[in-house]
């Protein structure tokens, strides 16, 4: 949606759009408001001392420090308090929302976007999504640095190999959005563009049933689980002495150094492809690294069943 009152606005169409417009909006007063005082300072100088002027030009007697120290001291604070308004949002914007409508796995590889939904259903370069509801994204890097970039939305995120980030959003309107990559990629950088496509709940949920599915995530990933030999260790009738699985995501984990830790994502990864740094106390550092071995995708999929065995867990 246009922001009219503003001719050159960019498009925007997310809650979050709203937020860091408002903080761009206070910081563009502010600077003009500064360069206003500063120049028109100087242009009253320049007319009152022009040559030719009768005015006074004997050295001040008065020292103008308070002055200097009362402009110095407003400016800080204007700036501090758009500061303080902009890790707020920043913190927000980034952190896991705590009960997601939808969550969306996305890897970015040279050049283009795979995005895997809870269902099985599949996109390149682009992304389906409900309006007016809260929208996760999990994102991962198969190759180099990639950035996930949704310019009406005001949302970009640095999608590093090895890592594993996140962000969430609530798209306001419907609509096609510009989906980029804002991070230089190698020679098709300018060519790894897609398209958000907000639609309305029923529209959703018609494509979603459009969509030629082979199983779920969750069901992909237990396909996956198995095959691996992870059931072996980490199953109901396993006997070796390893972690149960069913209720882990999101509890507090005790590790064998003394730490806590939240099991969430980047745990749960971590735990699958370099397990020996977080071992779980009671337990035999015994399992193997999987690092090399499954892809982002595959990840994803064992990442979406074992969250399926915490009912409720998001």
């Amino acid at each position: 949606m246009q922001d009219e009152w503003v001719p050159f606005w960019p498009r925007s169409g997310a809650a979050s759009a709203t937020t860091v417009d408002a903080i761009t909006i206070g910081e563009l007063v502010l600077m003009v408001g500064i360069l206003a005082l500063v120049f028109g300072m100087m242009l009253t100088f320049c007319i009152r001392y022009r040559r030719g002027s009768r005015r006074r030009r004997t050295p001040v007697s008065t020292a103008s420090w308070k002055f200097e120290v009362a402009w110095t001291t407003a400016t800080l604070f204007g700036f501090l308090v758009l500061f303080v308004f902009g890790a707020n949002a920043y913190v927000d914007l980034f952190k896991s929302p705590p009960h997601p409508d939808l969550e969306l796995y996305v890897v970015g590889k040279q050049w283009m976007w795979k995005v895997q939904h809870p269902g099985g259903q599949r996109e390149i370069d682009a992304m389906h999504v409900p309006v007016n509801r809260t929208v996760k994204l999990l994102l991962a890097s198969e190759d180099v640095i990639h950035d996930f970039y949704i310019p009406a939305f005001r949302l970009k995120r640095d999608v590093v190999p090895g890592q594993l980030e996140s962000f969430w959003f609530k798209a306001t309107h419907p609509g096609d959005y510009r989906l980029e990559c804002g991070e230089y990629c190698g020679t098709e950088h300018a060519h790894m563009i897609g398209s958000v496509i907000v639609q309305s709940p029923g529209d959703y949920a018609r494509w979603l049933n459009e969509q030629g599915v082979s199983g779920s995530m969750a069901q992909q990933g237990e396909a996956l689980f198995r095959r691996l030999g992870c059931s072996g260790c980490h199953g109901e009738n396993s006997t070796v002495h390893a972690p149960s699985l069913a209720g882990l995501y999101g509890t507090i984990v005790h590790i064998e150094d003394g730490r806590t830790m939240t099991a969430d994502d980047r745990y749960i990864r971590d735990c699958i492809l370099i397990p020996k740094t977080q071992v779980v106390a009671g337990y035999p550092p015994v399992m193997p690294s999987f690092q090399g071995q499954v892809s982002e995708e595959e990840m994803m999929q064992l990442l979406a069943y074992i969250k399926s065995l915490s009912p409720g867990a998001s």
